[in-house]
């Protein structure tokens, strides 16, 4: 009995081992594509790209730099510090004699302690004052910094996406040429199997039918290579299944004139603020040159407890104010020389971004009205070459043509197409492109590329 039992418990286990394995195409099975909204590939590169990345880094040393600047000069040091020792002295060796009195050569052992602490406090410096300055006008450059690292990085990511929607548009668009060009190849074999038609109809629409074929083939290998491009500048794996959650598609706005937008991109553009920014810190550290002649007040002081015996420890201590003036200093003037140079240098940096970004402004503007023409031309273009091919396909079914009119409708139904994905590239690009030039790339993107 027993032994029934455990060969039932045996065969029980057995099952759920066979059940619990994968089948043979669980290890082929691909998880599903991740679905990628152009937001999430913002959010995604802004964690993961390396300018990014190390602009933050740069922030935070010069944060740190603050602080020590604050605490090297005006904040109080305060240390403590004790000693015990045993000693003898060789007094002649110090000149202690008297004539004509004994004075032994060695005194000594003898022992004392010490136990005292020491502060030092700083106050009135307007160097170190004017140097802390300097020193939060470069965090505040940095941070700025960071934003326009990633202003650019959004920009670059939205270019990527847009790149691979046109390469999805086009994959589409291959798709369904290659569906017309079947259907064209079914019609024109029923055709000649019914006697109204010549092989070399049939052999035209096979032609057409490979072409077609082969460009399709193109279309997707290039959408594959643009879906690699975007997950690395993510910073996912190549590897990794996307799939495009928006296609590509026009959306008009209407942006304001180009005297409204000038002014107002200079009080968002972080390039331009940072650059303000580090034109401030020269001039602390300008001031600060200036205040290396100024005299220096300060104070310092100790207290402790002093004695040959720990039991006989006294309490002592000191506290003194000091001035310190600059009689001579040679580098000062070399130092402002070089500091002065450096801020004519960014005020010509920032005049020419200035000019550089009203540039920028125009040329997104010129570039959006052009595309959103196009945009128009390209639609009716693509209307007109599908009734052509509609026409084209009925004659050939009548019988009143061969089918060369189709094929050709077909070719010019391809090109209008790849116009109005081109026109319609353009048209995004160019709001990408607006969107950086005012500043706060993330923003505007949202503002601009929002569901119609």
């Amino acid at each position: 009995m027993k032994t029934e039992f455990r060969i039932v418990v045996f065969l029980i286990l057995a099952v759920l081992i066979v059940c619990a394995m994968p089948g043979p195409g669980a290890a082929a099975q691909q998880p599903p594509p991740y679905r990628l909204t152009l937001q999430d590939a913002i959010q995604k590169a802004l964690q993961a790209n390396l300018g990014v990345l190390v602009a933050g880094t740069n922030v935070e040393e010069a944060e740190a730099a603050r602080r020590r600047s604050l605490s090297a000069a005006l904040l109080p040091r305060v240390n403590a510090q004790s000693y015990a020792n045993v000693q003898n002295r060789d007094l002649q060796a110090f000149g202690l004699s008297l004539p004509g009195v004994p004075i032994p050569h060695v005194v000594g052992p003898f022992s004392n302690y010490d136990f005292r602490v020491y502060a030092q406090q700083s106050l009135v410096d307007l160097a170190s004052y004017r140097q802390l300055k300097a020193s939060e006008r470069a965090v505040d450059a940095g941070k700025l910094s960071l934003q326009d690292a990633r202003d650019l990085i959004v920009r670059s990511i939205a270019a990527l996406y847009l790149h691979a929607q046109s390469a999805a548009a086009r994959a589409e668009a291959a798709q369904s040429r290659v569906t017309d060009s079947t259907a064209l190849l079914k019609l024109a074999k029923d055709k000649h199997d019914a006697g109204t038609a010549t092989g070399v109809d049939v052999l035209r629409a096979q032609v057409q039918l490979a072409n077609d074929r082969q460009a399709l083939l193109v279309a997707q290998n290039q959408f594959k290579q643009s879906l690699l491009t975007l997950a690395r500048n993510m910073g996912m794996s190549p590897g990794t299944p996307l799939e495009l959650a928006e296609p590509l598609q026009y959306r008009s706005i209407n942006p304001q004139e180009i005297e409204t937008l000038a002014p107002a991109a200079l009080l968002v553009r972080a390039d331009y603020l940072s650059l303000a920014s580090q034109r401030q810190e020269l001039v602390e550290q300008l001031k600060a040159n200036a205040a290396r002649w100024y005299p220096r007040l300060s104070v310092t002081g100790n207290f402790g407890g002093i004695g040959r015996s720990i039991g006989g420890v006294l309490p002592t201590g000191m506290i003194q104010g000091q001035i310190d003036f600059t009689v001579f200093d040679g580098d000062r003037n070399g130092e402002a020389q070089q500091l002065a140079s450096r801020v004519r240098r960014i005020d010509d940096q920032i005049a020419d971004l200035r000019r550089g970004i009203e540039e920028d402004l125009r040329e997104a503007l010129l570039n959006l009205d052009s595309a959103g023409e196009q945009v128009a031309v390209a639609r009716d273009g693509q209307d007109l070459a599908q009734r052509e091919l509609e026409l084209a396909q009925d004659r050939f079914k009548a019988g009143t043509a061969n089918n060369v009119e189709v094929v050709t409708a077909q070719d010019e139904l391809a090109r209008a197409q790849e116009n109005y994905i081109v026109a319609v590239s353009s048209h995004v690009d160019a709001k990408v492109a607006l969107a950086r030039a005012l500043g706060d790339t993330q923003k505007n993107i949202v503002e601009y590329m929002g569901n119609p």
